[in-house]
């Protein structure tokens, strides 16, 4: 027995099945993990700590592949770290989703007939608490299906008391300092939702529209322009122009005639306009365009807002009260009524911004809102990444990470909503303006005069405290001392730029330069087998209950982790799921047959000299690969971690060692016993090594082979030693590694051989080996049964010899295959080849076709002829190796 090895009286081989199904296994698993109290933080424990915070999924969310996947790396952390011996903290939650969850409880009311404002918005508050605890956090149990390792005993929920808490603090610390103020500016305004909404709740499309050019003004003083949005022409309170351009240098300063309306408005010089753009003149809507807002506020241009809340057009005449999509129709008629309409272009594809809740066209509004001034926060956080204190991975991240931080805009904070962290701002009847800390009391009553402001924060707010929030701060809690800062935050590249750089400016600001996390390691996003990316409305979009439904949620996280490159995004198929469940199945079946055929870790392992070259290769390929495997979780590496760990289980252990191993095992006897215990020691560390990424097969077998009480809390593996073969890295055998490689080369040789001669891959045929002189004399035995291969017998006729790696397989084949119908069948496929060779080489030839054919043609022909090279090589050997008629 081995120092890695927590092992006590192996069960019995009849406690496996003769086949692996999940679906009666992975439930009661993780209920006897939890009940045990496997994923269970201690504060007060003298480990090094290891932290990491969920992404905390939506409450009205359900798990999609995109959840899956990150879930599964970050329970791959966890679970290794927690082998590795340290006080692992996963810590789980959910998010309160202001829009999402109040458009599901607005849906409730709808169906009744009512909407909030029927209710009022105590009522609706209470009825949004109830259909969170009927339908909200239904994501928890599915991560739990996936297998999630996580600590349930700390569950938060950005609403609870403690987070409100902290929410309520963290504003108040920043109105204090100035840093959160209240002013007119524009934002996404949803006219569904009717409220404004993050950038990254607006999701861009391409829109069939229509470019409108018209003319404003008359006579020398026209002035042409051109717009998406001809509605809001109703506000516009300027054209501009660059002060360079000399075709408008007679008109800066002058007042031209608005169309339709009874106003004249100034045209201005400004160096945003690009005069090489378009008719190098623009209309200013500044209460309506983020960059013409811009432009107002540097000439000090009045700003007019023409629509409600609802998009619906509130300018006195013709055109009120009507959709901003109707009055687009009505004024386009107008103007081109007057001849003011000088082109007309559609359909006009534009990206559109949509309400990714409602799919409603977002309204860039002029309004009063909330906002955090982000200059110095922004600088914080750009500086921690400077300087080293937060890694980024992979590291070209951190131009995208720079180029944001760098270039951040004030934060609107403040939503029309009833669902949320209400903004802790009172107004008195003599204009104060109070902002109310977590325990201080509101300044005064509603009779008094005094009124909470009515909105409430942006959901990024909350979850940018997450990661130290969840750990009871603003409390001095045991939690918050011991596992923060966090260690690790895995996220989507996609949100580096909302989430994480909120948690980074948060984390330092409240905790007094403090990082709240050490590592950003970035992933990229699930995509289908083609690299389409999944979406509802698509019919590629996969429920990954599904997929654990069909087969078991360790192919599931297999497939995830095996695709997933650091900050690239992962396709992935169901073809390439049961490729993991066959894995799966592979992993069960070998360890059953080994488990039957003697395989044990009673005991220390035998010496060097006791072993096979074969017990020998396979330790020393071991040992690389824990190294291997280890370099690679520091890395992020996931895909070559689950790469390599496949193809040393199932290529080398089940593929060959076990094949290999299986005439020492017919022998018996003391090298019987020897190999038995070496194949117990391989599969106990590679069920370890598998464990974090396919948790629930690896307990099954490894608490049947070993007796051990669980593989969650068994050690990680480290170097395997060899009694008097200690050796840095563990036991090294570079001669048996050799030496099996020839061997493996010789089998795949000869199996080649027989496979392009039409044999079946069990056929039997004669053979003598001439092995004498060469590492391979020892395993004559095994290379018979690997390749079917039978004794040469007094009849023997050698019809093909194969020397290979310095030995020689010599073969009967005149009883296996029919001479002739081979030599037929072959002569066939050689003529084709020839015919192939013949046309390239023809139109290679031809300067004519040359001159003419893109290069990629050509190219395509000049590998053709090399095919067919390879073939007519491949075929004319093929036949010279056939038996003799």
């Amino acid at each position: 027995m081995t120092e890695n090895s927590q092992q006590q009286n192996p069960a019995p081989t009849s406690e496996l099945p003769t086949q692996y199904a999940p679906a009666e296994v992975e439930g009661a698993l993780y209920e006897r993990w939890v009940e045990r109290g496997y994923f269970t933080a201690d504060a007060k424990s003298e480990k090094e700590p290891y932290t990491i915070v969920i992404p905390p999924p939506n409450v009205t969310g359900a798990l999609h592949l995109g959840h899956a996947f990150q879930v599964t790396l970050m329970d791959a952390l966890t679970r290794r770290k927690r082998m590795q011996g340290y006080e692992t903290l996963w810590l789980p939650g959910m998010d309160h989703a202001g829009i999402a969850t109040q458009n599901k409880v607005e849906q409730q009311l709808a169906e009744e007939g009512k909407s909030r404002q029927d209710i009022g918005r105590e009522a609706f508050v209470e009825k949004t608490w109830q259909w969170k605890s009927e339908y909200g956090g239904r994501i928890l149990g599915q991560l739990k299906r996936l297998g999630a390792g996580l600590d349930w005993s700390r569950e938060r929920f950005t609403m609870d008391e403690g987070l409100s808490r902290a929410v309520q603090k963290i504003f108040k610390d920043l109105f204090d300092d100035g840093l959160i103020y209240r002013a007119e500016r524009i934002i996404n305004w949803c006219p569904r939702c009717l409220t404004a909404i993050s950038d990254i709740e607006v999701d861009y499309q391409d829109d069939d529209g229509e470019l409108v050019s018209l003319k404003y003004g008359d006579g020398d003083e026209t002035v042409v322009v051109a717009t998406t949005r001809v509605e809001t022409m109703l506000g516009d309170t300027a054209v501009a122009v660059h002060p360079d351009d000399e075709r408008y240098a007679h008109l800066i300063g002058k007042r031209i005639r608005l169309p339709l309306t009874n106003r004249t408005i100034p045209v201005v010089a400004d160096t945003h306009v690009d005069p090489e753009f378009g008719t190098g003149a623009v209309k200013v809507t500044p209460a309506h365009d983020p960059n013409d807002f811009a432009i107002g506020q540097r000439h000090d241009l009045e700003t007019l807002t023409i629509m409600d809340e609802r998009a619906v057009i509130t300018v006195p005449g013709p055109f009120q009260g009507l959709d901003r999509f109707e009055a687009r129709s009505a004024i386009v008629a107008a103007l081109r009524e007057q001849g003011r309409i000088v082109a007309e272009k559609r359909p006009y594809v534009h990206s559109v911004g949509h309400c990714s809740r409602c799919k409603t066209t977002i309204e860039p509004r002029l309004s009063l809102q909330w906002w955090v001034k982000v200059e110095t926060l922004a600088k914080a956080a750009g500086d921690a990444v400077r300087d080293g204190r937060v890694a980024l991975h992979p590291k070209d991240m951190e131009k995208r990470y720079f180029d944001w931080v760098d270039n951040l805009n004030d934060w609107c904070i403040s939503r029309q909503l009833w669902w949320g962290h209400r903004i802790p701002v009172w107004y008195g009847p003599d204009g104060e303006v109070v902002c109310v800390g977590p325990d201080d009391q509101a300044p005064g009553t509603e009779a008094e005069g005094w009124t909470q402001d009515e909105d409430v924060l942006d959901t990024w707010f909350s979850s940018g405290l997450w990661p130290f929030s969840t750990l009871g701060w603003p409390e001095e809690t045991e939690d918050l001392k011991k596992f923060y800062p966090t260690d690790v935050l895995l996220t989507g590249h996609d949100i580096i730029f909302f989430w994480v750089v909120r948690m980074m400016m948060f984390g330092l600001y409240a905790m007094e330069d403090q990082v709240p996390f050490k590592t950003v390691a970035l992933t990229g996003l699930v995509r289908d087998e083609f690299g389409k990316k999944m979406s509802k409305s698509n019919p590629n979009a996969v429920d990954p209950i599904d997929w654990m439904d069909a087969y078991g949620s360790d192919a599931v996280r297999f497939t995830l982790a095996r695709g997933a490159n650091p900050g690239a995004d992962v396709p992935i198929g169901e073809d390439w799921v049961q490729a993991s469940r066959n894995f799966a199945n592979k992993i069960w079946n070998a360890t059953r047959f080994a488990l039957m055929n003697g395989a044990t870790i009673e005991g220390p392992l035998p010496g060097p000299e006791q072993m096979t070259a074969t017990d020998r290769w396979i330790l020393s390929r071991l040992n690389k690969t824990v190294a291997e495997v280890d370099a690679f979780y520091d890395d992020f590496q996931f895909a070559k971690v689950s790469d390599s760990l496949f193809h040393y289980a199932w290529d080398e252990v089940f593929d060959w060692y076990v094949e290999l191993s299986k005439t020492t095992f017919m022998a018996g006897g003391e090298p019987a016993k020897v190999s038995g215990r070496v194949l117990g020691e391989v599969l106990d560390v590679t069920l370890r090594l598998l464990h974090p990424i396919v948790p629930f097969v690896t307990e099954s077998l490894w608490t049947t082979l070993t007796g051990g009480e669980s593989v969650v809390v068994a050690d990680w593996p480290k170097a395997v030693s060899v009694p008097g073969a200690d050796a840095p890295g563990g036991f090294r055998d570079d001669a048996a590694e050799r030496e099996i490689e020839t061997l493996k080369q010789v089998v795949t040789e000869v199996r080649r051989f027989k496979g392009e001669q039409g044999l079946k891959a069990g056929q039997r045929v004669p053979a003598r080996l001439t092995l004498d002189g060469t590492a391979l004399a020892s395993h004559e035995a095994a290379i018979r049964q690997l390749l079917k291969l039978q004794p040469e017998g007094g009849e023997f006729h050698a019809t093909a010899t194969l020397p290979v790696a310095g030995a020689e397989v010599a073969l009967d084949l005149s009883g296996a295959i029919d001479v002739a119908a081979e030599r037929k069948r072959l002569a066939k496929d050689l003529a084709a080849a020839e015919k192939d060779k013949a046309q390239a080489e023809g139109k290679l030839g031809n300067e004519k076709f040359l001159g003419k054919a893109p290069e990629n043609v050509v190219e395509g022909i000049r590998a053709r002829l090399a095919k067919a090279d390879e073939d007519i090589a491949r075929i004319q050997a093929q036949l010279e190796r056939l038996p003799q008629a």
